[in-house]
């Protein structure tokens, strides 16, 4: 659901970016551009091969090796957060862009954003108990969502019913 304060949060997300890289001093392509608009407006965590089609429909010669470039940059420069998926895959989030923990779907990956309030204390005790200097943390759980555990329940059932034929 976009509302108002999403386009304004959007809007404000896409000129950090842009900020950055031109502080940077890298270019502005207007493929580049698209990619920081998908990424920027912070729905889902999209991956790589979902930019593109996003892209591909305003700029349909996009390869998809500048995607990669692209997400690849934004990673490197801490403008968008690389979350991985069991499996291999990696979806990207420009949105938030600093670590926060996710729920993440075994099945069908899909992935969503959780709210425990802030990691400070944890983090300053880790710190603390262990001498280390933290600088960055993940903290991820992994499961089946509703949909997939539905599915699930159902292809059991039609199962037993087919046996008990």
């Amino acid at each position: 659901m976009n509302t108002h304060s999403d386009s304004e949060n959007s809007l404000s997300r896409m000129e950090e970016m842009v900020s950055k890289l031109r502080a940077l001093e890298f270019r502005l392509t207007p493929q580049r551009m698209a990619v920081l608009e998908v990424l920027a407006a912070g729905e889902g965590h999209p991956s790589v091969k979902e930019v593109h089609e996003i892209v591909k429909r305003k700029f349909p010669t996009t390869s998809i090796a500048t995607i990669y470039k692209t997400v690849n940059l934004l990673k490197r420069i801490n403008e968008i957060l690389e979350i991985s998926i069991p499996g291999g895959s990696k979806r990207y989030e420009g949105g938030k862009p600093f670590p926060h923990p996710h729920v993440i779907c075994i099945r069908c990956k899909k992935v969503i954003d959780l709210d425990l309030g802030p990691l400070k204390d944890i983090t300053t005790r880790i710190a603390d108990d262990t001498g280390f200097e933290i600088r960055s943390h993940r903290l991820d759980f992994f499961g089946v969502c509703g949909d997939c555990k539905s599915r699930e329940k159902l292809t059991q059932k039609q199962r037993r019913q087919r046996h008990d034929k």
